[in-house]
């Protein structure tokens, strides 16, 4: 048997991937979310259904497209992906036992991938799945001491029954509710009045247990952390852009984040922090290691802190935290995920690495927008913006500049990375991810607004996107168009 060394400092991990022998894959729609990663882990490529990048990408493979059922969620896609015979011909072709990671994954996913030999870097799903669940989320932050914002946890027969509920627990009559699993933009629905109710019933009566929650004006946040063997490390809290009708038809939908030293009050960054922290270590009480998310609310007026969500995964915010100027100056935090997952037994400085992180000057300003579609109409796109550079001119004209798929390539407030999503040929339809813009500073004023350059950036992208109306207007998008990618 083989002893590994024991890796002592920073210095020493970043070593150990640099010549990281055995392959790893990170297996998706597309490489967004771990964008960059293959930079700093030897034999890292991506597997993706979308090809963001015209082939120009060299880590980035995408098999061609085969007849498939319709898709309805991202493990579907990454089951289809581990089925195609180009990828599993492409994984054999590299040798050695593979190593996979996913943004989601399900019971499927792990069966295919053991018939080719591989190991998934995850716990496993049903503890995911369990944990992922909204209602769970209460339970365990409960455990950790991290408060959720003022809540009952019932089924709901009818709107009668909703105001007990909500009597019962002091919560009022403005309530929003939550069910169990998906995106927020898709169920988390505010309810005021009885017609407010009806809109949304179907998606709450018989969906089992219902968070009903105090309706309170608050700001989204958002942290990733890793929690290991040694302890748990925390990023730095981000804000949230939340529900702007420039970039999504969904109220309470996310939109992207913000990532910036001062980002909301020394007293809530270190809050967050401390929370995130005791979630971690009852993440690990629970049997779950490994990347995770939480969102915050942070209340406008009281300035009290609440727990949102948990993500137990990598999310659309990783780019953000694994860019980040400390994430440069140490290692990004999806390394840490990495290591854990590894044999090689470590005995860092969790403290003070955490410590490091919490400090402002080892944080830049950056921050990402999610374009969606958001028209009800269906239409198919002719012409796409594609990926790389673009530049904003004195006039607010945005155009194409360079190729390139590194987000640091973006050297002033005056540009922007743009990673496409949808391509000419495919249906554009509400709700449907465009593209991502990555930019230098700050998307949004501090009463939690758009900019006027954050506006133009967006639109400026969207003018790049040409559509042709549907020859069968009665046509509908098929089910697998339904679900978001990140």
């Amino acid at each position: 048997m083989t002893v590994r060394r024991r890796l002592k400092n920073i210095s020493e991990v970043r070593r150990f991937f640099h010549r990281f022998e055995e392959p790893v894959y990170f297996v998706s729609a597309t490489n967004f979310n771990l964008l960059g990663l293959d930079e700093w882990v030897k034999n890292l490529s991506f597997i993706s259904y979308i090809d963001c990048y015209d082939g120009q990408h060299p880590n980035v493979f995408c098999p061609s497209e085969q007849t498939h059922e319709e898709f309805q969620s991202i493990e579907d896609i990454n089951n289809y992906l581990l089925q195609h015979k180009e990828v599993i011909d492409h994984i054999r072709r590299r040798g050695g036992k593979p190593k996979f990671i996913f943004l989601m994954f399900d019971e499927k996913t792990e069966s295919l991938a053991a018939e080719l030999g591989a190991e998934i870097l995850f716990p496993k799903a049903e503890l995911r799945n369990r944990i992922d669940n909204k209602i769970e989320t209460v339970r365990i932050g409960n455990k950790a001491g991290v408060p959720s914002v003022p809540n009952a946890l019932s089924e709901i027969a009818d709107y009668a029954q909703l105001m007990k509920v909500a009597q019962k627990a002091g919560l009022g009559s403005d309530l929003v509710l939550q069910s169990a699993y998906g995106d927020s933009g898709h169920t988390t629905f505010f309810i005021a009045t009885e017609d407010d109710f009806r809109k949304h019933q179907h998606d709450i009566i018989g969906q089992g247990e219902i968070k009903v929650m105090k309706r309170i004006n608050c700001r989204g946040a958002a942290i990733e952390a890793c929690a290991t063997k040694q302890g748990t490390i925390v990023g730095p809290l981000m804000t949230e852009l939340v529900g702007f009708n420039e970039l999504t038809p969904y109220r309470g939908g996310w939109c992207g984040n913000e990532i910036f030293a001062n980002a909301f009050s020394t007293k809530v960054r270190n809050l967050a922090r401390d929370y995130t922290f005791a979630f971690g270590e009852q993440l690990r009480k629970e049997g779950y290691r490994g990347y995770f998310e939480l969102d915050f609310l942070v209340d406008s007026k009281t300035r009290d802190i609440y727990l949102g969500e948990l993500n137990p995964r990598i999310t659309g915010a990783s780019s953000m935290t694994n860019h980040a100027a400390f994430a440069h100056a140490d290692a990004p935090l999806a390394l840490f995920h990495l290591l854990e997952f590894s044999d090689v037994p470590f005995n860092i400085d969790i403290a003070e690495l955490n410590g490091r992180w919490a400090d402002p000057e080892n944080i830049d300003s950056w921050c990402q927008m999610v374009v969606k579609h958001t028209g009800d109409s269906i239409d198919r796109i002719t012409e796409a913006p594609e990926s790389g550079i673009w530049r904003m001119g004195e006039d607010g004209d945005v155009a194409f500049d360079r190729f390139d798929y590194h987000r640091r390539a973006v050297r002033s407030e005056n540009e922007a990375f743009f990673l496409r999503i949808m391509k000419a040929g495919d249906y554009r339809y509400e709700g449907a991810d465009l593209g991502i813009l990555v930019l230098r500073g700050r998307a949004m004023s501090d009463r939690f607004e758009l900019t006027e350059r954050a506006r133009q950036w967006i639109e400026g992208i969207r003018r790049h996107y040409r559509a042709e109306s549907l020859a069968e207007p009665t046509l509908t998008v098929p089910a697998e168009h339904h679900f978001k990618y990140l």
